[in-house]
Parts: structure tokens; C-alpha cells; sequence
């Protein structure tokens, strides 16, 4: 049996696909192998040399600063964040299966942190911490900038959750005579586990990489983000680099726990 001919729109749309790759992965890649230099190895091609030299610098410190304290705080700070935002959005799509008084403007004010330019976000948590006289610290002002950007988004993945939510299992557990807390714990929680792992997901990534939300209300303590940022001008070498392929190294661990959680919760459903 032959196999259609394939039409011209199909390749163009493959190489259209193809460039596309190219652009989302080549300076990935490029990263990649610029940290894998040697001693003498520059900032830009050609390579000089092949060894794991700037990997292994990454762990030491810097000409100025150093990089593995502003991980583990950003790393720290990206959990936080994830399991904050996971709690609240489950509670708010609890909330937002019935309508209640007010429901509308909370849900457009929840949303316009979205609207609002995260430099502007940053800014004013930064004045009213002032004004509060609380100290501006990575774990204070700016887990709270960071959940105006994750905690939005996290709700309304939450909310398309429990509008596709089944109520029929909710009442059979209660026609069995389970509590509303019996309910949700041993029937709602793990039907919507696996979107939960996503919505932790989205939020440590969102939190990880946040830069806008940081600058102004971290305090004397920087994420990774910002360090690197303010390494920009001082460090000149492929170590920045090597910061790049550590983190998604560890990006990619993340994703494949969570893949791995995903799949398990996946296989446990009805």
C-alpha cells in the first residue's frame, strides 16, 4: 500500500514548526556548550577547550558574590510560593462552585494584578511596608509580589478544575455517609491531584525566574535572578553560563518529579 503524497502546505508548516525549535532551543543549547569550556574558554564561539571547569566553579565563589546561596533562596522561595498558591486557588475554587455576594469583583480584582505592570506591583508592596514599618525581605514583600503574579493564575486554572468537577461523587459520598471534610479528602483531592501538580508547577516556575516582582522588595539578600542580573556587569567569563545549565538541569529534575507524581495520581483514578 502506497503512501499519500504529502502536500507542499505540509512542509512548510514543518519547516515553519522546524525554525520555531530552532528559536526556542538554540540559545538554550548554545548556553549549554559555551559552559563547557575550558579554563581559557570567552564568552562567545569558538570554544576553547572541552572540560566541566565552570560547572564545578558555579559551586565556589565568584569574583564578586557567589551563586549557591542565591539559589537555595530563590529555590526556597519558589516552594513557598507553590504551596501557597496550590492551597489558595483549591480554597478559592471551593469557594467559587456557588455564587455568593461580592464573588464578581473579587474575581476581576484577582485578576488585575495580571493587568497592573509588575514593576508597579513591586513598587507599591515596597511603599507599604515602608508605611507598615515591616522589613523588606525575599521571604516577606517579595513572596508577597511574587503571589500577585502566581496566586491569578493558579485560581483560574482552579476554577476551570471544578467547573468540569463532577458533583455526583461528592453526593454519593455523602449518601454513604462521609462529612464535607471526609469528602474532599478522600474523593475531591485526589480526582483533581493531577491538576494540582500542574497549577504547583506553573507556580514554582513563575516564582523561579520572577525578576520584575524582586528588584525592588527583596532586600540585602538576592534571588538568583537578581544576582545574576547584577553580575552582568562584573563577571565576564562563562560562569554565567554554567549558571544557566545548573538551573535547567534542576528545571528538568522538577519536571520529571512532577511528571512522575502526575502519572501516579493519573493511574489511581477511576
Amino acid at each position: 500500500m502506497t503512501k499519500p503524497k504529502r502536500s507542499l502546505t505540509f512542509y512548510i508548516l514543518a519547516a515553519i514548526f522546524g525554525l520555531f525549535v530552532l528559536f526556542l532551543y538554540g540559545p538554550m543549547t548554545a548556553v549549554v556548550l559555551l559552559s563547557l569550556q575550558g579554563p581559557e574558554g570567552s564568552l562567545t564561539f569558538p570554544m576553547r577547550g572541552f572540560s566541566f571547569y565552570w560547572l564545578v566553579s558555579v559551586f565556589g565563589e565568584q569574583r564578586i558574590g557567589e551563586f549557591v546561596t542565591p539559589f537555595l533562596r530563590s529555590f526556597a522561595l519558589g516552594l513557598l510560593v507553590m504551596a501557597l498558591s496550590v492551597a489558595f486557588s483549591v480554597m478559592a475554587g471551593l469557594a467559587f462552585r456557588r455564587h455568593f455576594t461580592g464573588s464578581r469583583f473579587i474575581f476581576y480584582l484577582t485578576i488585575t494584578s495580571l493587568i497592573v505592570p509588575s514593576i508597579l506591583v513591586s513598587l507599591g508592596i515596597g511603599i507599604a511596608f515602608n508605611i507598615l514599618g515591616l522589613n523588606v525581605q525575599w521571604y516577606s514583600s517579595a513572596l508577597g509580589g511574587h503571589l500577585t503574579w502566581t496566586l491569578p493564575f493558579a485560581f483560574l486554572i482552579m476554577l476551570g478544575v471544578f467547573n468540569r468537577f463532577n458533583p455526583t461523587y461528592e453526593e454519593a459520598a455523602r449518601d454513604l455517609g462521609a462529612s464535607d471534610t471526609q469528602s474532599f479528602w478522600q474523593i475531591v483531592l485526589p480526582l483533581i491531584a493531577p491538576s494540582l501538580i500542574g497549577v504547583a508547577m506553573l507556580s514554582f516556575t513563575l516564582s523561579y525566574d520572577e525578576f520584575n516582582r524582586t528588584a525592588l522588595i527583596s532586600g540585602e539578600n538576592n534571588t538568583l535572578p537578581l544576582e545574576i542580573f547584577g553580575m552582568t556587569t562584573n563577571v565576564t567569563s562563562p560562569a554565567l553560563y554554567a549558571v544557566g545549565t545548573v538551573t535547567t538541569i534542576v528545571s528538568f529534575v522538577v519536571i520529571a518529579i512532577a511528571l512522575t507524581a502526575y502519572n501516579f495520581f493519573m493511574r489511581r483514578q477511576p
